[in-house]
This record gives structure tokens, sequence and C-alpha cells, in this order.
């Protein structure tokens, strides 16, 4: 063992030529722990042992684990994830981690990630053809996990946060026209879910809302409907869970039309009942499958794709209906303020900048309104 200078500490070479740093750290656990580097050169380790002695410091705690990033992110979304978010949003989370994150830095030591892995992971799922959208949805997976080991005192910076990359381009639908809506809506009329249409143009209720429906939210002589639950696959099965955000668990009043297609709905329902017979499910949900059970999210699209079948192109997509109710509500002059309490947005922006659109008939009357205002 070479012998070490003056202010050096711990360092020496062994017998295979590599060369070694020591000294003791405070652990995430109180305890103490005496922690090892490497490096080929003398001058290579004492740089990553003063690195080290510098953040130990600042106050960074060494794992007990000696965690690599995939291990600490598995030990997040268990403990942090899980049991504090909705449980799709840990599915999405922990399929990110799973698909994107671990195969490409997985390996990696927490504590010594660098700005470059996180760069070559982003670079490397862009060059695979991943959308500018999942991209940006797996650096932000990452930088909550880092974020939370930084407040676990294992690493002193989000090495994430470092990292900038392009700003995902969302996709806006457009609402329809008051007459593709009347259209839509007329030729729905023989589909068995009609009165699911008449409530998505005319209250704007998101796909997960509108199958959580239980009779006991509507009030039918009140004319009153309200939002409590949310019905989603998580784990392969159907639950019924809190809606999307604090806002989105609402009351909105009924309109006639939209009174009369549940009364209808619910006379259609019991005779499905007399012909389902002993195999009829009573699960108290407003809209259901041939035999009563919840009707599955994914299973409305079905129906769907036959009833916008009528449309001319672009054909809208089901979320487009949210937007229909918007931008008709502000079309028709209700104050923003109302708007957003009656689609359940958690912000007025929301309402105004994503689901706000106005027809090219409605800009061209602005402008010969402008026009005659100022002729």
């Amino acid at each position: 063992m070479s012998r070490r200078a003056n202010g050096e500490g711990s360092i020496w070479r062994r017998k295979d030529g590599r060369w070694v740093g020591a000294t003791y750290a405070l652990t995430n656990t109180g305890g103490r722990k005496r922690v090892h580097l490497y490096g080929r050169t003398r001058a290579e380790v004492r740089e990553k042992l003063a690195q080290l002695e510098h953040e130990l410091g600042r106050g960074v705690r060494i794992p007990v684990e000696n965690w690599t990033v995939g291990e600490y992110l598995n030990h997040w979304l268990a403990t942090v994830v899980k049991p504090n978010l909705a449980p799709k949003t840990h599915q999405g989370y922990e399929l990110i981690v799973r698909r994107h994150i671990i195969p490409a830095i997985g390996s990696k030591k927490l504590r010594t990630l660098a700005v470059i892995d996180v760069r070559n992971l982003v670079q490397a799922l862009q060059q695979q053809g991943l959308g500018r959208r999942s991209v940006q949805y797996t650096h932000a997976v990452l930088r909550a996990g880092l974020q939370n080991a930084m407040r676990d005192e294992l690493v002193m910076r989000n090495v994430a946060k470092l990292v900038r990359i392009p700003a995902p381009q969302y996709e806006v639908g457009l609402g329809l026209s008051v007459d593709r809506a009347r259209l839509l809506l007329t030729s729905s009329k023989s589909d068995r879910l009609h009165a699911l249409y008449v409530v998505a143009v005319y209250l704007g209720l998101r796909r997960a809302e509108l199958v959580g429906l239980r009779w006991e939210d509507i009030d039918l002589s009140l004319g009153v409907l309200s939002v409590n639950h949310t019905l989603q696959r998580v784990d392969g099965e159907l639950r019924l869970l809190p809606p999307k955000t604090r806002t989105s668990k609402r009351s909105v009043p009924l309109p006639a039309p939209v009174v009369d297609a549940l009364r209808q709905h619910q006379v259609r329902q019991a005779k499905e009942r007399l012909r389902a017979g002993p195999n009829w499910v009573d699960s108290g949900m407003v809209f259901t499958s041939g035999i009563g059970t919840p009707l599955d999210p994914d299973n409305l699209s079905r129906s769907w794709y036959a009833v916008r079948s009528v449309l001319d192109e672009p054909l809208p997509r089901f979320h487009d209906l949210r937007h229909t109710c918007v931008s008709l509500l502000l079309a028709e002059g209700v104050p923003p303020h109302i708007v957003q309490q009656i689609a359940g947005h958690s912000t007025i922006g929301v309402t105004m900048t994503i689901y706000a659109h106005a027809s090219l008939d409605e800009k061209r009357a602005a402008m010969q309104r402008l026009g005659e205002r100022l002729g």
C-alpha cells in the first residue's frame, strides 16, 4: 500500500493497481458507514473523495441499502406513490419505470447518477421513436422519483431537473357545431346508450365519469346530477374511484332534454332487466351492459364508433363531446367561471385555453362586428 500524502484522507493503491479512497459517512437511518471510492489514478480518487466530503458537509446521507436507480424507484413506487396517489397514477408510473427507465439506467447507482445519464436516456427514447409527450412523461416520472430521493437525503441534487426537453405538443380536438351535435344525438336514438350521449353533449362529463354514474347520484324530480365517482380499470378490474380532481366532484342542474333522455333510459333498462331475468346484476349503475354489470370504459368505444359514423370527416373523438359542451356554452355567452364549474375543470385557464374553440363562422362574425364598429 502506497503512503498517503498529507491531507488526502484514506487513499491507497491495491495490489491490482486500482486506487481506493475511503471515508465514514452518516446513513439515512442515523448510523455511520464506511464508503469506498475507486479510480484508475490517485488524483481521480482524490477528486471523488473531495466531492463526497462536500456533499456530506451539505447534509447528504448515504443509503444503507446502496440503492441502484431501479431499486430506489421501485421502493418509491411501493412506499410513496401507491399509498398516496390514485391507482391509475401508480399504474402509469410503474409502467414507465419498468418499460423505459430501468432498462436504460436502472443498474446505475442512485448517488452517482449524473446529468449525462438522464440526457442519454432522453436521447435514446427519442431515437426509439417514442412520441414527444411520452418522452416528457418519462422524464417527469424520473424527476419526481429523484425529488423524493432528495427529500430522503439520498442525493444532493435532482439531476433530471437539469436536463431540458422539448415541451409536448398536445393535440386539441374541436367541438362539434350545433348542427353536427344535433345530427349525432338524433341518429343515436336507436342506440341503447342514447342517454349517455345526451348527457355527454349537454353536461360535458368525462368518459370515466359517465360510466361511473349511479342512479343514486341523479335526482330527476329536482333535475340535479352529482359527479361523485369515476369508473376505471385498474390492475385488470373495474373500480369506482374518486373524480379526477377536487373540482371534478360537482353537482350540475339538468336541462329538460337530459331529464327526458334519462327517464326513457330508465324504462329501457327496466325492459333489459326483465329480459335478463336471474342473470341480471343489480349494480345500481346508470349505464350498464345488457345484463346490468358496469360498463367498461373501453367497451363504450364500440357503440361510439357506430354512432359517430353519421358524421362527415373529420370524425370526432369521444372526448370531443366534452369540447362540444364547453364551446357551445361559451358561445351562448355563459360566463367562463360557470362553464368551469359545470365541466369540473381545475382552473379557468383550462376552460379558456384548451376547451374553448371558435368556429370559422364565429370568427368571421366577430371580425365583421369589429369592422362595422371601426367603419
